[in-house]
């Protein structure tokens, strides 16, 4: 295995060179230094850890809250390669400890992902001590800082973790955090407190100078948006609220012979992915999505990322805003509102932030939906169809899902939007076992050399099927596979678990009495507070038709400069103000010398003009119309 950085680079990702402060971040980390890394969406943060992981002997634990993210990066680096496996929720208890098993015991796995929830779990604290781990990469690393936006308390873990594995350096990436938020980020991960050889902090600016940010006023938003998207060629996002708006939108870009898609949470795996897909490879130009689309998506070539609602926080327009221009040609963010919109954003963001009765009649609710008693504490995660949990409960939807998002926040649940896992099955018994197990049962002997001839390995873990794949292979109707397979299910023969495709629940403590709920009060006091910080920054944002776009977002994020970006909407309108005002100066001298010339007495036309001759005729012209029409001057009667 090569050791050299550029070489790692070269022989599994195909560079030739690093990107802008990557390498100077790999080398910090190789030095066993605590490194927190601000690099801008696109900017090629997974590069920072994986490289030197591989150059290390050992695992790399990877804490990251999108499980979305989690599973592609898996498979990317499966892909080129490089063993890595995942833990998020929808595995089962087994499941996670076959998994655990194997980064303690396969030295050939270089990465293990999961979620911060999971970090205190005994299941996982027991391994990670007998683990040889390398490197500990915390990406998101905003979510520790309660100042942070999408704060997740299960990142405050993190340190506890690091007790464990004290020779251990880390290494936390985010691309968003303003000045507060990078210091709390080291305090919290207890930066240099460890045997670490000290601690680097490395900031890219956050500065974008291929793209131009603009922010326009408007009642017609779907007119704007088409004469944006009929001005600028190439690919775009254009960000939606909710779901319904993001059908309405594509289906009327259609009907203006405009190719485009519609992006959810809610549809299916397959349907995500078919538009996904399509759009990535250019088969549809523009996709109406949800804040659900772009986490992970490489697509460099967009040029255009419209929203036309107004998302809760600068941290979160720049990043989504990001998306557009990462090929380094000229890109446009543009943010679209009306005068309601304002309203709105400042109302829902009270909305967010229910009344902790609210929160705890939610919390009982749920343990009633799910049938779990005070005390119990449920391993495993829950199907959680929140349209079915509305009918049966009559909670408004919209305090049902933001009082989850606080149960969360506190740590006390979990939910996982809608993603796809595949179906998977592990052999239990061993060879003999399940040799005796055929021969008394033909009618499942098919389907199971069906698995030991298509699959390998499903005796040491679980392994992924495709009960689609396997029907074709067996010439076998589907149905008479998943019935088979619940079969050896029920038997005890395989572990199987039938693919998902519909948001996860768990509960991350033993269920309370919701009357004694613990919630943290100062907490959800402090959090509604900066929360409406936020959405006042994105307010003033987008109302300022003053003030470089850019210079106010570096600003945000501590990045002060007085230099201007020259290409957002109001530098493009300063400078027309200022060419207009240089004009007007010019016009006003004109006429001063105009009423120079002509003194006290009457001069014709010709002779005047004489005097002007370095002046465009027609421009002498216009100003000696100006002058007549409002009476400084007049033609003498002939």
């Amino acid at each position: 295995m090569p050791t050299l950085p550029q070489q790692i680079l070269k022989k599994y990702w195909g560079y030739d060179a690093f990107r802008a402060m990557q390498e100077e971040i790999i080398n910090a980390v190789l030095e066993g230094k605590d490194t927190l890394a601000l690099l801008p969406t696109g900017g090629g943060k997974s590069i920072c850890f994986q490289v030197p992981a591989m150059a290390l002997e050992g695992v790399c634990i990877v804490v990251t809250p999108l499980i979305a993210l989690m599973k592609d990066q898996v498979f990317q680096l499966n892909k080129r390669g490089i063993s890595a496996k995942a833990i998020y929720s929808g595995m089962s208890k087994r499941e996670i400890d076959i998994t655990l098993d194997n980064c303690v015991y396969n030295k050939n796995i270089k990465f293990l992902y999961l979620s911060p929830e999971r970090l205190k779990t005994d299941l996982f604290q027991e391994r990670v001590s007998r683990m040889n781990v390398c490197l500990l990469a915390i990406d998101e690393a905003h979510c520790i800082s309660q100042w942070g936006y999408n704060f997740r308390p299960a990142y405050l873990e993190i340190a506890a973790i690091r007790e464990r594995i004290p020779n251990v350096p880390c290494i936390a990436l985010t691309a968003t955090a303003t000045l507060q938020v990078r210091q709390d980020i080291q305090d919290k991960l207890e930066f240099g407190k460890f045997k670490s050889k000290g601690s680097e902090v490395f900031t890219k600016s956050f500065s974008r100078e291929n793209l131009s940010y603009s922010a326009f006023l408007e009642e017609n938003k779907n007119q704007k948006m088409l004469q944006i998207l009929n001005n600028v060629k190439g690919t775009g996002i254009i960000y939606v609220r909710n779901r319904k708006r993001c059908k309405e939108i594509a289906l009327w870009l259609r009907q203006q012979k405009i190719s485009a898609d519609f992006y959810h949470a809610g549809l299916t795996h397959a349907q995500r992915n078919h538009v996904q897909e399509s759009w990535i490879n250019n088969k549809i130009r523009v996709i109406a999505a949800t804040n659900a689309f772009g986490m992970g998506i490489d697509k460099p070539d967009v040029r255009t990322v419209i929203h036309t609602d107004l998302p809760d926080s600068l941290e979160a327009y720049y990043q989504e805003a990001g998306r557009a221009g990462r090929d380094e040609k000229k890109a446009y963010g543009i943010a679209l509102f009306d005068n309601n919109d304002l309203i709105n954003l400042e109302k829902r963001t009270k909305q967010a932030h229910p009344e902790p009765q609210i929160i705890k009649k939610v919390y009982q609710a749920l343990a009633n939906y799910f049938k779990i008693a005070v005390g119990s504490f449920p391993m495993e995660s829950f199907d959680f169809d929140m349209d079915e949990f509305y009918r049966r409960f009559s909670i408004p939807y919209i305090e049902t899902y933001n009082s989850v998002k606080i149960l969360e926040e506190q740590g006390f649940l979990q939910l996982s939007e809608s993603f796809y896992t595949s179906s998977k099955i592990w052999i239990k018994v061993d060879n003999a076992t399940l040799y005796n197990f055929q021969l008394a049962n033909p009618k499942a002997d098919t389907v199971i050399k069906g698995i030991l001839r298509a699959y390998g390995g499903a005796f040491q873990q679980f392994i992924s099927i495709s009960e689609q794949n396997l029907s074709k292979f067996l010439n076998m109707p589907k149905m008479e596979v998943t019935a088979q397979l619940n079969y050896l299910n029920q038997q005890n023969i395989i572990d199987y678990q039938p693919q998902k495709d519909v948001p996860q629940l768990s509960f991350l403590t033993a269920r309370h009495n919701a009357n004694d709920l613990p919630l943290d009060l100062e907490l959800l006091k402090t959090r509604k507070k900066e929360a409406l910080q936020k959405a006042f920054s994105v307010i003033n944002y987008v109302s300022n038709d003053m003030r470089c776009r850019t210079q106010i977002l570096l600003h945000y994020f501590g990045e002060k400069t007085d230099e201007v970006c020259g290409v957002c909407d109001t530098c493009i309108q300063n400078k027309k103000a200022l060419n207009n005002s240089k004009q007007n100066e010019k016009n006003e001298d004109l006429k001063t010398q105009i009423l120079e010339k002509i003194g006290s007495d009457s001069v014709p036309v010709h002779k005047l003009s004489s005097h002007f001759l370095n002046i465009d005729g027609k421009i002498l012209g216009k100003t000696i119309q100006e002058m007549v029409a409002i009476g400084t001057i007049g033609y003498d009667k002939v």
